[in-house]
């Protein structure tokens, strides 16, 4: 998945100059008895990468309620839609990042745009991060490229494999396909460094947008054993949950 330079002009814009949504009243979600999250399911993600996610969450705490939104499930993602959920979260997906986008379309995109605007979180992992670019749904302000080639990154081409990450001062490993690496905002006062690639390179972050919080990953923290297993990586490499579970925690703030 490499950077893209895609002319989807005026989201920006579009977004501050939309009516609030529904979604504008962020809730505290820190003492909240339910968080219910939007997993987005259809041709911008991968197979098995919406269901891995969903289950990935569910089994943090009974507190995550999960539900599957997009063109082909029960509900579509809309501004109606978006304003009952607390967080909207786009997994993995393949290397066509410019076609996922596409297959959002228009509708979606200024959809999931004024969402988080307004107060709503985003969960972006690998393709979702991707997608999150400033030429993709606007949600920060700069382009994203992968990892792969980059000064002192083992990986040097687009199989699957597992990286060390230095996750919230942890050393770590965690299931990589091709993510981008992610660009620090020292000027958003949302901003956090979550995790970072063994070269420095910035893996995971927090960042503001508008009235909402964008939390990043360019690693699949998500990934279940099925994963490892099809790569033929050994188990041992597997994290625990803390990491998907941190990333949560993050757009609770």
């Amino acid at each position: 998945m490499k950077g893209f330079v895609l002319n989807i002009a005026a989201l920006a814009v579009a977004g501050a100059l939309a009516l609030p949504s529904p979604a504008a009243a962020r809730r505290d979600l820190r003492d909240s008895g339910t968080v219910r999250v939007a997993v987005y399911r259809g041709p911008a993600s991968c197979e098995r990468c919406p269901e891995t996610l969903k289950r990935a969450i569910e089994r943090l705490h009974p507190k995550y309620r999960v539900d599957f939104v997009g063109a082909g499930e029960a509900a579509d993602i809309t501004p109606q839609t978006l304003a009952r959920y607390d967080v909207y979260a786009q997994p993995g997906g393949g290397q066509d990042i410019p076609g996922a986008l596409a297959s959002l379309g228009e509708e979606r995109i200024d959809a999931i745009h004024d969402y988080v605007a307004h107060g709503g979180r985003y969960l972006g992992l690998c393709m979702g991060a991707y997608l999150a670019s400033a030429s993709g749904l606007g949600l920060v302000p700069h382009e994203l490229d992968s990892e792969v080639g980059r000064p002192g990154f083992a990986v040097v081409d687009s199989e699957d494999a597992a990286v060390a990450v230095r996750w919230q001062g942890r050393q770590e490993t965690v299931f990589y396909q091709d993510g981008p690496y992610l660009l620090r905002a020292p000027k958003d006062p949302g901003f956090k460094a979550i995790a970072t690639y063994a070269n420095d390179d910035l893996a995971a972050a927090r960042y503001s947008f508008g009235r909402g919080v964008v939390v990043l990953s360019g690693p699949h923290p998500e990934a279940d054993a099925s994963w490892f297993e099809a790569a033929g990586i050994g188990l041992e490499q597997m994290p625990d949950a803390r990491l998907l579970r941190s990333l949560l925690i993050e757009l609770e703030r």
